[in-house]
């Protein structure tokens, strides 16, 4: 598979400014924190276009953060009951989380009404009493944000939690340039997480094939983490992605002998290395956000299998009795 042209940091000693733009190998890319990344068009500054852009953000935020908190904006006020009575921390932390999604659900139920508004031929001025509420209840659900993780139970990503807010705050095109930012944050920890693996991996007699395929993984995560959901490219770029960490969790190490206790404790770690590594990876590519916390704490894991063969935080396979 050829590698794409943002697959790596461009290390060349030469000067370019963020924002640079060209054209390689037929696709436009933009270039941030030395990467070549796929570039979009911006929609114009309109109230419309903030609509849409906060509906999807909204609808992203969800699909990435604990279950049982995307409730409706019509419930706000009873969800604001729920968490300012609550006693034990445990639970007041997941009402706090359901809060913080009825507010985004206002936040995007008012803008909507606004747009509708809008089409019908009312200005919308920039000190609207709707326009500020709206404001409002993205800035408590940003507050919120702290008490909500990510739905793979690992740390929350607040980026996510700031970024309807951000686009409800600036010029949409202002808003795309900080994602070409976060977009090279992310892509520099996918590098980060491939390396380690390699490194981790490519000496070791039974994990050495598997490098193949870590690279193969990396590849197509740089690809999915540039392109957009809304581009006819993702029907070849998601389906690529999925098959690459299919591939690379199913690799198995040559049989290792049941007397070999030692060598069987390998290579269960190793897997299971392996597994937590495509989890992390297939988190961090959908969200297009780094996971900075989980990364370094899987990268230290890497590491201390390399050294001593094994892992010992790693969760020992359970057996079922029958």
């Amino acid at each position: 598979m050829d590698r794409p042209a943002n697959s790596s940091p461009d290390t060349r000693r030469v000067s370019l400014l963020p924002g640079t733009r060209k054209i390689i190998e037929g696709v436009e890319r933009v270039y941030y924190e030395g990467y070549w990344i796929r570039y979009y068009q911006p929609p114009a500054n309109t109230l419309s276009a903030k609509r849409h852009l906060i509906t999807a953000l909204t609808r992203r935020l969800f699909n990435h953060v604990e279950h049982g908190i995307n409730i409706s904006g019509v419930r706000l006020q009873q969800a604001r009951h729920a968490y300012e009575t609550a006693l034990d921390p445990a639970l007041k932390r997941v009402n706090g989380a359901m809060l913080a999604g009825a507010l985004f659900n206002r936040a995007s139920d008012i803008i909507a009404k606004l747009v509708e508004i809008q089409e019908l031929g009312v200005e919308i001025r920039s000190d609207n009493a709707l326009l500020r509420e709206c404001g409002n209840c993205l800035q408590e659900a940003l507050t919120l944000g702290r008490l909500v993780l990510h739905r793979s139970g690992e740390e929350g990503i607040d980026e996510l939690w700031g970024e309807p807010l951000h686009a409800f705050s600036i010029p949409v095109e202002d808003f795309f340039e900080s994602r070409y930012l976060k977009i090279a944050s992310t892509l520099r920890d996918v590098d980060h997480i491939g390396a380690a693996l390699t490194c981790c991996f490519e000496e070791d007699g039974d994990f050495a094939a598997i490098v193949p395929l870590i690279r193969c993984a990396i590849e197509t995560a740089h690809r999915k983490v540039e392109t957009l959901q809304t581009d006819d490219l993702i029907f070849t770029v998601w389906p690529e992605f999925v098959v690459a960490g299919e591939n690379l969790i199913h690799y198995r190490p040559p049989s290792a002998s049941a007397e070999d206790i030692e060598r069987v404790r390998h290579q269960e770690h190793g897997l299971q290395l392996v597994a937590q590594g495509w989890a992390i990876l297939n988190d961090v590519s959908r969200a297009r956000t780094p996971m900075p916390k989980t990364t370094q704490s899987f990268i230290r894991r890497l590491e201390a299998f390399r050294q001593s063969g094994t892992c010992p935080g790693l969760l020992v396979p359970l057996t079922v009795p029958d």
